[in-house]
């Protein structure tokens, strides 16, 4: 329902600027407003994407305290509403984030109702449901596991895994059966590759884990730097800082003809039909409009919009080395692991969701070395995105 609602809406958002181009500079800082004026008035704890607050309930009901700041219904419903409404605004933002704080807040209300509420931890139930989230909105279920250990939970314990799996596997039954066994961002189909593609996987992984450290970086810049006069800005004014970011944001897609709008689904898309050509452009504009669409402080996730990002990074390179081999698409696949990786310093995550939406499993290892290496080139970069950010919510 949710996945069907956010499409709904970015698709009205592209309807009204059809034969209006410039009504986004209207629309968005707008949007861009009222989305944090409500989140701040009815839904505070909705910001961002929602993953660091998961990390945080977890840690803070495995002591026995009081999460509902952090997950509940009201937050379910706030948090579903309020990106469905950004969307409608253009904003570079994804609805993957958001799916575990969501998920891991209907799994711990219903803790409550369980007959014997002792038997199964409520820390474990969150856990469950922030990897049924992901798993779900990927539909990618062998993903959320590894997400779990990698960045929810950073290990498993035995009596967890049992929830987590069934967890898993229940709500990907629920997701096929409702909308069939969909290809997340569709499917990318491998023609073919060779012995020469292991040249361009170090090339993929360093310039990944270049600019996807660069960017984490940034995005913790606010928790990092909070004394910057900008992030006090943020701070003391956080409904017109959020109309001034919209301002940008529709400022970069009226100047690129609309590419950098919404979550990026259409961009991988106009590179795979030949838009590789002016990639470049389009990776600095969406990797921008991405950062001022976080800065915001509407909800939102990166997810969807790094694997955009990751996937004009690919067009580039491909340009770059003269279009050779027509390795267009496995280098998108690879800058797409990469660059997700290098943002979340979570690679098995990041080259699972790539290989299930690829048409071709013998990227497998290619695509695992290229997420390890720019994870690791991250890491020298930038602190651990989510974990960082949920220390905030641990105060």
């Amino acid at each position: 329902m949710f996945a069907k609602l956010s499409e709904f809406t970015q698709s009205i958002f592209f309807i009204l600027i059809k034969d209006q181009p410039f009504l986004p500079l209207l629309i968005t800082p707008l949007v861009g407003g009222t989305a944090v004026w409500l989140t701040h008035r009815y839904f505070e704890g909705a910001q961002g994407s929602g993953i660091p607050q998961v990390i945080a309930a977890t840690k803070l009901a495995k002591e026995q305290k009081d999460v509902s700041h952090l997950i509940s219904l009201k937050l379910v419903f706030g948090k579903i509403f309020v990106v469905a409404y950004s969307l409608m605004g253009g904003f570079s933002i994804g609805r993957e984030g958001p799916s575990v704080q969501v998920a891991a807040s209907i799994l711990q209300y219903f803790h409550r109702w369980l007959p014997n509420p002792r038997i199964v931890r409520a820390s474990d139930l969150i856990l469950a449901g922030g990897a049924a989230g992901i798993a779900a909105a990927f539909n990618t279920p062998l993903a959320g596991i590894i997400f779990a250990i990698e960045e929810l939970g950073k290990r498993l314990e035995s009596r967890t895994s049992a929830i987590l799996i069934s967890a898993i596997v229940f709500s990907g039954l629920v997701s096929i059966a409702l909308m069939g066994n969909y290809q997340y961002f569709g499917r990318l189909a491998i023609n073919h590759i060779d012995m020469r593609f292991i040249f361009y996987i170090p090339l993929a992984a360093v310039v990944c884990g270049i600019l996807g450290g660069a960017f984490s970086r940034i995005l913790l810049m606010p928790v990092m730097y909070p004394d910057f006069f900008i992030w006090k800005l943020r701070k003391n004014y956080p409904v017109r800082f959020a109309v001034f970011c919209g301002l940008f944001v529709a400022g970069i897609g009226v100047s690129t003809g609309g590419i950098t709008y919404g979550n990026g689904y259409g961009l991988t898309g106009h590179i795979i039909n030949g838009g590789f050509d002016n990639s470049v452009e389009i990776f600095f504009t969406k990797y921008l409009a991405t950062l001022a669409s976080y800065f915001s402080g509407i909800p939102g996730g990166i997810f969807a919009p790094s694997l955009a990002i990751g996937s004009s990074l690919g067009g580039f390179l491909y340009e770059v080395v003269g279009q050779g081999g027509g390795y267009l698409i496995p280098l998108m696949a690879l800058c797409m692991a990469g660059f997700l990786a290098a943002v979340t310093q979570a690679p098995i995550t990041s080259a699972i969701i790539v290989m299930e939406m690829i048409d071709g499993h013998e990227m497998l290892i290619s695509l695992l070395a290229v997420a390890f290496i720019a994870k690791v080139i991250s890491g020298r970069i930038s602190p651990e995105l989510y974990q960082r950010l949920s220390l905030g919510f641990l105060k």
